[in-house]
């Protein structure tokens, strides 16, 4: 695996032709496996003999892994997406409140407020600079930062360098002493947003866990407190702000898609799956490790062995999504079908939030800046320094305004 990242979709193309199961090497030199093929990654996310545990890292069991390892964290931090079974369920159940169905169509107004006000700061921002502004920036990341640090009452001065500090999680090119102080500080921060949420509890998410944790200490350890606000930090932001900007690289580059979804031949939702199959927010989420030696699709995957889950390259199987997988098509049938926001016991949590933000977002975007383009050619747009997110680091576009278009198409913001 390539740590510098860049765009998967032609090395996928390369590990698909070779079976739907694939042999890689971690940075470091450390062996692995990633499943690439859609049906075959279906099966190995939901199958009985595939665990999340740490325990079931093989190397990492033998301390044959180092502590700056760029890719440990994924492995050691206590949370949901380290534990399986009981333990699971019973994190899960702590934070799944904040995220039904009915929880989210509550927040929505909230999200449309945010929204437009982040586009009159977009507008702003290209007034000031040429008429060219940073997408991600001013937009995309602000919102789902914004909206996930308001559920876990974060204060607003620390939203910026926890993006930061998130984004180096998430780096796969890193040293290892950069890890570790990114870690060391990630901690810190999140252990200080614990401590004052403790001493000043609110309507919050954070409130609620330690509140469930002080009624019942062996509930919730102190580090499955900040694994857990780690994870909803990383994950509640770092996918969505993904998938908004791939959704609006890809409706900039097939204008025929976004005359279908304004003339009423599709919807925004639409938008927003296609994005998710075509071009992944995370291109390969570490990890998960055979509890004992599985084959799958034909291919042995040793006990132990850490396994990347595909899910950019499985996206674009053409053997899930037709000939024509490479498209970008929001009429396609088989779209909703996609793995991104996974399937299993660790199916995505927050998806109906996710979906929900990213359909606000393109609404409101598109109405208030039909014309909007890139100000730079797509080829030019540099990648993220990762084979786990998938995505740019800045999108520079054109935000033009439609003449006496409203300017906050939510209405007063």
């Amino acid at each position: 695996m390539d740590p510098a990242g860049g765009c998967p979709h032609a090395d996928n193309a390369r590990l698909l032709a070779r079976g739907a199961v694939v042999p890689v090497v971690l940075p470091g030199e450390v062996t692995g496996m990633a499943v690439l093929g859609h049906d075959a990654l279906r099966e190995f996310l939901a199958h009985p003999d595939v665990a999340k545990g740490a325990e079931h890292f093989t190397a990492l069991r033998e301390g044959r892994i180092a502590d700056g390892w760029p890719l440990r964290t994924f492995a050691t931090v206590r949370g949901m997406t380290t534990a399986d079974g009981d333990d699971h369920r019973r994190l899960r159940s702590l934070v799944s409140k904040a995220f039904t169905a009915r929880r989210v169509a509550e927040l929505r107004p909230r999200v449309e407020t945010v929204t437009a006000g982040l586009l009159d700061g977009l507008d702003l921002a290209a007034a000031e600079h040429g008429g060219v502004a940073d997408l991600r920036r001013h937009f995309a990341m602000p919102l789902p930062m914004g909206v996930i640090c308001e559920l876990l009452g974060v204060d607003a001065e620390h939203q910026d360098r926890l993006h930061h500090l998130s984004n180096q999680v998430v780096a796969t090119d890193i040293g290892p002493e950069e890890a570790m102080a990114a870690n060391r500080e990630l901690v810190d921060v999140l252990g200080t947003v614990a401590a004052t949420r403790a001493k000043d509890p609110g309507d919050d998410l954070t409130s609620a866990l330690i509140a469930a944790r002080e009624e019942d200490g062996d509930r919730l350890s102190g580090h499955e407190l900040i694994g857990t606000l780690l994870l909803m930090i990383v994950a509640g932001h770092e996918t969505t702000l993904n998938l908004i900007t791939n959704a609006v690289r890809a409706l900039c580059a097939h204008r025929d898609q976004l005359d279908l979804v304004r003339s009423g031949g599709a919807t925004w939702a639409d938008v927003v799956e296609e994005t998710l199959r075509w071009d992944s927010p995370v291109s390969y989420f570490p990890f998960r490790y055979p509890t004992r030696d599985l084959t799958l699709d034909g291919t042995v995957i040793p006990r132990g062995t850490p396994v990347l889950a595909g899910y950019s390259a499985a996206g674009r199987d053409r053997a899930a999504h037709g000939p024509d997988a490479d498209r970008f098509d929001i009429t396609r049938a088989s779209a909703s079908r996609h793995l991104s926001l996974g399937h299993g016991p660790h199916y995505c949590l927050g998806a109906p939030l996710a979906r929900m933000e990213a359909t606000v977002a393109l609404d409101g975007l598109f109405t208030r800046f039909p014309d909007l383009d890139l100000a730079v050619p797509e080829p030019e747009l540099a990648r993220h320094a990762s084979f786990v997110g998938n995505s740019v680091r800045e999108l520079p576009v054109r935000p033009v305004p439609r003449p006496g278009a409203a300017r906050h198409p939510y209405g007063p913001g």
